[in-house]
């Protein structure tokens, strides 16, 4: 199995290696090269790699990690504040979000249950392109970067809802109890986090901070371990993880173990564009090019035409309500997740499944040009727009 794994990472990262290289000098953006390569070495490609599975599980350690290192960057005091200003912009937005793709989904001969779970999927935007294309500076000190943050976790806990939905579906019928528990849980989780930080992990941190390498490992070990209790308690690991990133948020190392943990969030990263692009299904595509070009055109078009008029309302300056609404213009990673979970419970057919996931490919690689070229982020092939 070693020799698997070897072969597998050689392949997907010198891969990847090669076809950035490319990227970089036709100045496109590098997140495509990772997409390119997976569905080039993946089972519905050249079937190179005919088995990604575990690759797409370690993969989403990648997404928890970023969300530990947003938890990290944000003050408790000032998350409370952009929540209570972003609570009705999430809401309301991811609203139509649904009623959009519910009506492109029953437009196209989809089924209602089908059309509910397309319109579901169309809520969210990416967290991972929203924040892997902002600027370090605009995301740690800027209003813009506290407001980003603030929509994209409240859309989290809107996905995390969603998936309790589906989770709780078995056989036509609904169980409440798994829902209940996760409502219940995040209190608790979050009370018994600050504790255990206040009281335990603090003092570990004070008295052994020379040694770098324990303050890694514990670092990381506290990451996992909430996002493990969260996923048992029904939440997502993905909140787990950044509640464990914002209680340790005040403390004066929280900066060191950011800036130590993001080449270990980078090397994940990869291994989640990649294993996206090995997921998509060329040869049906054909069946449903309709659809998702509608579909992909409708969000790339309107989601960023929606958060501009609602940040408008709420009195935010043009270039801050365009800014925003363009990073986040596409369809989210936790849209995959819940078509996914449908696909897997019979919910929705080949078809519908390989709608969403082909749009969010698409709205991904087109909302990454948009603000590449037109945007300040870390990965702009213009030094004017380039910022770190």
């Amino acid at each position: 199995m070693s020799g698997v794994i070897l072969e597998t990472f050689f392949l997907i990262f010198c891969g990847s290696a090669l076809i950035a290289s490319l990227a970089l000098y036709s100045r496109q953006p590098i997140l495509v090269a990772y997409i390119a390569i997976g569905a080039l070495l993946g089972p519905f490609g050249l079937e190179v790699l005919k088995d990604i599975s575990y690759i797409t599980d370690m993969s989403h350690i990648g997404i928890i990690f970023l969300l530990f290192l947003l938890g990290l960057d944000m003050q408790p005091k000032a998350l409370l504040v952009v929540l209570r200003k972003a609570t009705s912009v999430a809401v309301i937005s991811s609203a139509c979000f649904a009623a959009i793709g519910f009506i492109i989904g029953i437009s196209f001969g989809f089924t209602l249950t089908e059309s509910a779970i397309i319109g579901m999927a169309s809520m969210f935007s990416s967290t991972i392109i929203g924040i892997k294309l902002l600027p370090t500076t605009v995301l740690h000190h800027k209003y813009t970067g506290e407001l980003m943050v603030g929509l994209l976790l409240l859309q989290d806990f809107l996905a995390i809802f969603c998936l309790l939905i589906l989770l709780s579906s078995s056989a036509g019928s609904f169980q409440i109890k798994p829902m209940l528990t996760a409502l219940a849980a995040l209190p608790l989780i979050a009370g018994g986090a600050y504790l255990f930080v206040r009281f335990v992990l603090i003092n570990l941190i004070t008295k052994f901070d020379r040694f770098h390498e324990y303050i890694f490992l514990l670092a990381i070990a506290w990451c996992l371990g909430l996002a493990e209790l969260s996923e048992r308690l029904h939440l997502s690991a993905e909140i787990g993880a950044f509640i464990a990133g914002i209680t340790i948020a005040t403390s004066p190392i929280a900066q060191y173990i950011a800036l130590s943990l993001k080449p270990l969030r980078d090397f994940f990263l990869v291994l989640f564009f990649f294993s996206l692009g090995a997921q998509l299904n060329l040869a049906l595509i054909p069946q449903v090019i309709g659809a998702v070009s509608v579909f992909a055109i409708a969000v790339l078009l309107l989601k960023p035409g929606i958060f501009y008029l609602l940040l408008r309302q709420h009195s935010e300056k043009e270039n801050l309500a365009w800014d925003i609404g363009f990073r986040l213009g596409q369809i989210s990673e936790f849209s995959l997740l819940i078509v996914f979970l449908a696909y897997s419970k019979n919910l929705i057919g080949d078809e519908a499944s390989l709608l969403v996931q082909s749009a969010a490919i698409i709205t991904f690689v087109i909302s990454s040009y948009i603000v590449i070229f037109n945007f300040p982020n870390p990965i702009a092939v213009s030094d004017k727009l380039r910022r770190d």
